[in-house]
């Protein structure tokens, strides 16, 4: 009968920190997500970021065009580099309201990479600005 009297306090305190454990853990994983899957289709949850991805496509874009306007293929090309990040966050939604917007990117930023490998000025800075057309035409749809 003694034991009892320390077992039930023992399990008490026990129960509560496992419990404590769980739901500290879930506060840290149950934080909200950029996209939420909504019948197969991704929904952005805050508008805002998706918005912010464009306009970093843009500010990637104008950098480009900067440096490739000076010449300076090496750098162009670094800048570009970054074009992927950014785009990768908004493709699958690009992709959901226009597949035509979306491969039209796509193929241009193939062809603004074999421009700026090759240095050709005139043809990259054409493709860098029908890339930003087509961002623009993609921000809005």
């Amino acid at each position: 009968m003694k034991r009892l009297i320390y077992i039930i306090p023992i399990t008490a305190i026990s129960l509560l920190t496992l419990v404590g454990c769980n739901s500290a853990e879930q506060s840290t994983t149950e934080t909200p997500t950029a996209t939420e899957t909504t019948g197969g289709t991704k929904v952005s949850a805050t508008p805002g970021a998706t918005q912010g991805g464009f306009d970093s496509l843009s500010s990637v874009v104008s950098k480009t065009k900067a440096a490739v306007e000076a010449g300076k293929f090496d750098t162009a090309q670094q800048e570009f580099d970054k074009f992927e990040d950014y785009w990768s966050k908004v493709e699958d939604g690009v992709k959901t309201k226009s597949s035509k917007t979306y491969n039209a990117i796509e193929d241009t930023v193939t062809q603004v990479k074999g421009d700026l490998k090759a240095k050709d000025k005139a043809k990259a800075l054409k493709q860098l600005q029908i890339l930003n057309t087509n961002i623009a035409t993609a921000s809005k749809g």
